[in-house]
């Protein structure tokens, strides 16, 4: 460790504070069980955890009967009774020390009972109800330890949630990158996106050295071999990388720990990037430096296709107690698509045999919307299934909420709400099976996962400014901060231009345009199908359809436009800009976290120095899709194709009795006249 100017000095007391990973949820019934989680790092030597608990219990609560008991990975460790009180309540309760992991469940389970005429009600009604909201939290007082040589060891303490949320993670790129590089600080940048819990957090992408990366002691350095950085150009030399390809090596000293990632090649280069982006081999890796070659397998595991099928349970799921128990299971499809029909809940369960049968059933949710229920039989109480289709119209985005709700009675009423004699059993065989189908609609509600295919960045130019200032960096980070947290692969394809990109480039890639269009042509170019054009100048933009501008507010603005390709109207082409680089940033601090971006539906948002935020559409259709022809149209009209089909076959029925009347009649008047 001395070798590596490690010093074993512990920081003695900080802190950090979690939010538990759930939002507000509101609990009925006599038995509540509500399930959450939370993260400690290995790298701390935590001293105390407290948890912090805010909840709201319903005002006829009998506080001599109510109370909650939590558990912490399957080990009971506090009980409490709820005050009887209106209003947010909160309980500091200490946590064992002993009972931490890495990955913690948290629950909460208890009863709440209400009172009527003075004695506590034993009958489940709504008036039993408890609310745990998000800002229920744990707190840690620890002491860090130092990260080892051990690349896996920079990997922890580099995305730790700490790290990031202290502003103590950076990525650093030479001064004027070349392209190759940048590419590279994407994926190392989308691999880091998608692993961080911290939702209002990034890590920047900026030149080594500056002031964005001054006090952040943690860094990833990213360089071509001959542009590395004169301080760390001495920690792996010319002939090892000819021997060896690209090199990932833990550099410590003054204070600042280093990870570098470089090599002879461009292709080199992403390669070790790659491997960098793919938290699995990073956290394997033990020793102080990796030799990167082209045979190196860097792959995301992710990229195995489940075909759909989504296990819902790894190890299973036991619910105990009479009334209401269930368990929420969380699953993520790939951005780009969405339910289609044919989906299927698939539940395998057990459960006891001492139920009144005629009042037990399981009840199946996608994101708290009923898709079925079934009664629980006697006869299938050892292994039981059950398939229940989700409706194609029903809207589940990338992430579902799959919950499973017993409701397990007790015969004749003197049995114990808090009994445990009743159960239900959540096998590992359940799953949630998807058909999918792709999302195509052009808007900001369908991103990032324009960009996207299977999880992967789906052939994404990126068009920069030729001098990129601090400002530009800063837009690339919030561009690259949202793909990288819905990009689970690190494959695909993203590459860097500074100019027009060829005609061939542009037909078949997805565009990323920022700056302002007198550093980056390509924006200049593109000013006849902006939505918000800019004035002669190119200073600022002009009134339009949507909005009047006067022309000091226009240079304020900052855009962020989704264009369909002038190109491919299968392609989309993003453009963040306005008349200078910090306008631009203002563009992109829309797109930079899912909880902005879920604001807008349009295609267009604009941004003003003050945050006044605008939102407009202007594609008439948001599908590329052409229309459907009258044929096509007039035959999805199913009521009126019945109409016209019975109309036909009466048209054709009474066609053909005319013309045998008129045979017969006629025949008839030929023999007349012979006669």
């Amino acid at each position: 460790m001395l070798a590596f100017g490690i010093t074993a000095v512990h920081a003695a007391d900080l802190t950090y504070t979690q939010p538990l990973q759930n939002v507000t949820q509101s609990l009925t019934g006599q038995g509540i069980t509500s399930d959450t989680y939370f993260v400690k790092e290995d790298y701390w030597d935590v001293q105390q955890a407290k948890l912090i608990f805010h909840y709201q219990v319903s005002q006829l609560a009998d506080q001599r009967t109510s109370d909650i008991t939590v558990v912490l990975n399957g080990v009971k460790f506090a009980s409490f009774r709820p005050k009887n009180a209106a209003g947010l309540q909160t309980e500091t309760i200490q946590i064992p020390l002993r009972l931490l992991a890495g990955s913690n469940h948290l629950q909460f389970m208890g009863q709440v009972l209400t009172t009527a005429a003075g004695t506590a009600q034993r009958v489940q009604t709504p008036a039993n109800w408890l609310t745990v909201y998000p800002e229920s939290n744990v707190n840690f007082v620890y002491a860090l330890k130092p990260p080892e040589p051990a690349i896996r060891s920079f990997y922890a303490h580099f995305s730790g949630m700490d790290t990031i949320s202290n502003g103590l993670s950076g990525i650093a790129v030479p001064q004027g990158p070349r392209n190759a590089e940048l590419t590279a600080a994407t994926h190392a940048l989308a691999g880091y996106s998608r692993v961080m819990t911290n939702e209002q957090d990034q890590v920047p992408i900026a030149p080594f050295g500056t002031a964005d990366l001054a006090k952040r002691v943690y860094q990833v350095v990213i360089a071509r071999a001959d542009r590395l950085p004169a301080s760390l150009r001495g920690s792996i030399s010319q002939t090892e990388l000819v021997a060896k390809g690209a090199v990932i090596r833990t550099v410590y000293r003054g204070g600042t720990y280093y990870l570098v990632l470089t090599a002879r090649t461009d292709a080199l280069l992403i390669k070790a990037v790659r491997f960098a982006a793919n938290q699995e081999l990073m956290t394997q890796t033990r020793a102080a430096e990796k030799t990167i070659t082209a045979a190196t397998p860097t792959y995301s595991s992710s990229l195995q296709d489940n075909n759909g099928h989504y296990q819902l349970t790894a190890a299973g799921t036991q619910l105990t107690g009479a009334g209401r128990q269930s368990a929420a299971y969380f699953v993520r499809l790939p951005m780009d698509q969405t339910n289609a029909t044919g989906s299927q809940v698939r539940l395998t369960f057990r459960y006891a045999q001492n139920l009144d049968f005629a009042r037990s059933l399981v009840t199946v949710y996608i994101n708290d919307t009923p898709i079925g229920s079934q009664h629980l039989r006697r006869t299938a109480a050892n292994q039981a299934t059950l398939a229940l289709n989700i409706p194609a119209k029903l809207a589940v985005g990338d992430a579902i909420t799959v919950r499973v709700a017993f409701d397990l009675a007790l015969a004749g009423s003197g049995s114990q709400d808090n009994d445990q004699t009743p159960w239900a059993y959540v096998a590992p065989q359940s799953e949630l099976f998807v058909r999918t189908k792709p999302v195509t609609d052009q808007l900001f509600s369908n991103y990032p996962s324009l960009f996207l295919k299977n999880n992967r960045f789906n052939q994404i130019a990126i068009v920069r400014p030729r001098t990129m200032t601090p400002s530009d960096f800063a837009t690339l980070t919030n561009i690259v901060n949202l793909l990288g947290n819905f990009a689970k692969s690190n494959t695909g394809e993203v590459v860097y231009y500074t100019g027009q990109p060829a005609a061939a480039v542009l037909a078949n890639h997805n565009v990323i345009a920022f700056g302002t269009p007198r550093a980056n042509s390509y924006i200049h170019a593109l000013q006849p199908h902006l939505y918000f054009q800019f004035n002669k100048t190119e200073t600022g933009f002009v009134s339009n359809e949507k909005l009047s501008i006067e022309a000091a507010y226009g240079r304020t603005l900052g855009t962020a436009q989704l264009l369909r390709s002038p190109v491919n109207k299968n392609h989309v082409v993003l453009v963040v800009t306005g008349g200078t680089p910090q306008a631009a940033y203002l563009g992109s601090t829309q797109i930079n976290f899912q909880k902005n971006i879920s604001q807008h539906a349009g295609d267009l948002i604009a941004v003003d120095s003050d945050n006044q935020l605008y939102n407009y559409r202007f594609k008439k259709t948001a599908s590329p899709t052409a229309p459907k022809s009258p044929v096509k149209r007039l035959l999805k009209r199913s009521s009126l194709v019945i109409f016209l089909t019975v109309a036909a076959v009466i048209f054709i029925v009474l066609a053909v009795l005319v013309v045998l009347l008129l045979r017969k009649y006629g025949r008839q008047s030929g023999k007349g006249r012979e006669e």
